[in-house]
C-alpha cells in the first residue's frame, strides 16, 4: 500500500538562487584522474594535446561549471612551478600526500586547455603546507596578469599569451588534518592564510578567496577551528571550505540514506559559526560556504592499502558505486540546495575514476557510474531559485538518526524559463510513496517529464561489460490534476519530475 506524502509549493517562497558552481567537481593529481583519467596521449580517443575526448564528451554532458585542482592532499606538497615550461624539463618528484611518482606532464596551463575543451572555469588551490605567502603571490602573478612582469611574461613565453583569469583559489587543503603535509594549528593556518590572501588580492583584486574549514566533523577542533580561522581572515576571504564523505561499511540502507542530515547539521554549524564571527566583527561582509569536497566514499579503502608506493597513476580511490550510492549522492545534491542561500559553491569529489562519476578503462572505453544520473540530473535541471518547501511526511529512526523524513525532496523554479523541476529520494524500502504536491503560483504548468532512477539491486553497479545496468528511465507517472501534482514515487528511488509552462 502506497504511503501518502504532501508537499506545498509556493513560487513566492524562496530559499535563494542556485549559484551555478553548486554543481562543480574536482580533479586532484591523485590516483588515475589526470594521467590514465583526463590525459592518455596514447588512447585512439586523444586529442592533438593527449585529452581524452571520450572523457570530454562525457564530462560535457554534466555541464560542470567549475573543477578544483590540482588537490586536495596533492597540494600541501606541490611545487607549482614544476608543471610549467617544457615537458622535457620538468621534474619527476616523489608524491607525499599519495605516496606515488609525480611527472609534472600536466601543470598549470595544460589544465586550463582541458578545462575549456569542457567548458568549464578552474577553481585553483594553492601550497600552504611546504609554501606561503611568496608562491601565493607569483602563482596568481602567472595565472591572472596580463603582461609586463617576470611571472606573466613567462607565462607568455611558454605560450599562453592571454591571462588564464582565475576567478577562485583554495587557500590551502584540509591544513588541521594529521595527514596532511604541513600540517598547522588554526592559529598558524589562520595568520598564513591571511597573509596569503593579501598579497594574492594585492596582484588580483578581482579574485575569490576559500579558506580551510575543518577537514571534517569528526575533527576534534570541528567548529572552534573555523571560528579562530574566520578571526584572521574575515576580513580577506569569501568563503570557508566544507568537506565531508559518507560510506556504508554496517550495510545497513536506513543508516546510510540518512548520512545526508548529517551534512545537513554540518552546513548549519559552519553558517552559525561564520556569522557568530561576523557579529564579533561587527562586519557587514557574510562569509559563504565552499563545499568543496562531497561524495560517497568507502568502497577502495582496503584495496588502496595493497598498492605498492612510488609508481606513476597507481589505481587508487577506484570506488565502484552502486544504486545505493546514487540514492545518498541524490539526498546529498538536495541537502546543499536546500542550503542555496549560503553554500555558493560545491565540488563532487571527485570526476575521472578516483571516487567519481566516470570511469575510464586504460586503452578502452569511457563509462559513467550510477551516480552520474542524480549529479547530471541536478546540474541539468536545477538551476534558478530552490523553493521552500513544506513537506509532510513520514519518519523514521536509524542506527544514528531519529525522525528521518521518508520524502528527501526539494524544488528548483526557472523563472527565465518557466520552468519547474521536483528532486525527490523516496527512502522507504518496502513502500512506493503518493506525493501530491500543490504548486501555486505554476498556473497552465504541466508535466514534461518524470525520470526516475530505481533498481531491485541495490548493490547493482555499471561496467565496462555492462555500462548500463543501472540507467535512469522516463516511464514516471507524474501528473497534475486541479492545481495538484499527483505522482508515485517507487520504493527506494531518484526522481526528476519536469514541469514547464503551455505555451
Amino acid at each position: 500500500m502506497n504511503k501518502k506524502v504532501k508537499m506545498i509549493l509556493d513560487k513566492d517562497f524562496k530559499i535563494g538562487k542556485v549559484d551555478d558552481r553548486i554543481y562543480g567537481s574536482f580533479i586532484e593529481h591523485l590516483g588515475r584522474a589526470v594521467y590514465g583519467g583526463i590525459y592518455e596521449p596514447d588512447h585512439p580517443e586523444a586529442d592533438e594535446m593527449g585529452f581524452r575526448k571520450d572523457v570530454i564528451e562525457l564530462v560535457k554532458e554534466l555541464k560542470v561549471p567549475i573543477v578544483r585542482y590540482p588537490g586536495g592532499n596533492f597540494v600541501s606538497g606541490y611545487n607549482w612551478e614544476d608543471g610549467i615550461g617544457p615537458r622535457e624539463l620538468r621534474p619527476k618528484r616523489l608524491e607525499l600526500a599519495w605516496r606515488s611518482i609525480e611527472t609534472n606532464e600536466i601543470g598549470i596551463n595544460e589544465f586550463v586547455e582541458w578545462a575549456k575543451r569542457v567548458n568549464t572555469e578552474v577553481m585553483m588551490a594553492i601550497n600552504l603546507g611546504t609554501r606561503g605567502i611568496d608562491a601565493a603571490r607569483n602563482i596568481v602573478e602567472y595565472c591572472n596578469m596580463p603582461e609586463g612582469t617576470y611571472w606573466s611574461d613567462l607565462r607568455k613565453s611558454h605560450g599562453y599569451r592571454e591571462p588564464h583569469k582565475i576567478k577562485v583559489w583554495n587557500l590551502g587543503n584540509e591544513m588541521d588534518g594529521p595527514w596532511q603535509i604541513g600540517q598547522k594549528t588554526a592559529d598558524e593556518y589562520g595568520r598564513l592564510a591571511k597573509e596569503a590572501a593579501k598579497v594574492m588580492k594585492a596582484v588580483d583584486p578581482s579574485i575569490e578567496l576559500a579558506v580551510c574549514g575543518s577537514s571534517n566533523s569528526s575533527m576534534p577542533t570541528f567548529g572552534q577551528w573555523e571560528a579562530t580561522v574566520l578571526e584572521h581572515t574575515y576580513d580577506y576571504v569569501d568563503y570557508i571550505s566544507v568537506h565531508t564523505y559518507y560510506g556504508n561499511e554496517e550495510n545497513d540502507i536506513g543508516n546510510f540514506l540518512a548520512k545526508s542530515l548529517d551534512m545537513d547539521e554540518i552546513i548549519k554549524t559552519v553558517i552559525a559559526t561564520a556569522d557568530y564571527v561576523k557579529g564579533k566583527k561587527r562586519s557587514k561582509k557574510t562569509i559563504n560556504i565552499s563545499f568543496d569536497e562531497w561524495n560517497v566514499w568507502y568502497h577502495s579503502r582496503e584495496a588502496d592499502k595493497k598498492i605498492a608506493p612510488w609508481s606513476v597513476a597507481p589505481p587508487l580511490l577506484e570506488d565502484i558505486y552502486t544504486f545505493e550510492d546514487a540514492l545518498l549522492v541524490g539526498c546529498m545534491l538536495i541537502t546543499l540546495l536546500k542550503h542555496a542561500d549560503r553554500v555558493k559553491i560545491a565540488c563532487l569529489a571527485q570526476l575521472v575514476n578516483v571516487i567519481a562519476p566516470i570511469m575510464t578503462e586504460k586503452g578502452g572505453k569511457a563509462w559513467r557510474q550510477t551516480i552520474y544520473y542524480p549529479y547530471r540530473h541536478a546540474s541539468l535541471y536545477g538551476r534558478g531559485y530552490v523553493l521552500n518547501a513544506v513537506i509532510d511526511t513520514p519518519t523514521y529512526n536509524s542506527k544514528d538518526f531519529c525522525d528521518v523524513p521518508i520524502l528527501e525532496s526539494t524544488a528548483v523554479a526557472d523563472e527565465n524559463n518557466n520552468k519547474l523541476t521536483i528532486f525527490a529520494v523516496n527512502r522507504d524500502q518496502q513502500d512506493s510513496l503518493l506525493l501530491e504536491s500543490e504548486i501555486r503560483g505554476f498556473e497552465d504548468y504541466r508535466v514534461v517529464e518524470h525520470i526516475v532512477l530505481e533498481n531491485e539491486n541495490l548493490k547493482a553497479t555499471n561496467t565496462k561489460e555492462n555500462p548500463f545496468n543501472v540507467v535512469p528511465h522516463n516511464d514516471g507517472n507524474a501528473m497534475i490534476e486541479d492545481g495538484v501534482l499527483k505522482a508515485i514515487l517507487p520504493k527506494l528511488s531518484w526522481n526528476v519530475i519536469r514541469l514547464a509552462k503551455r505555451n
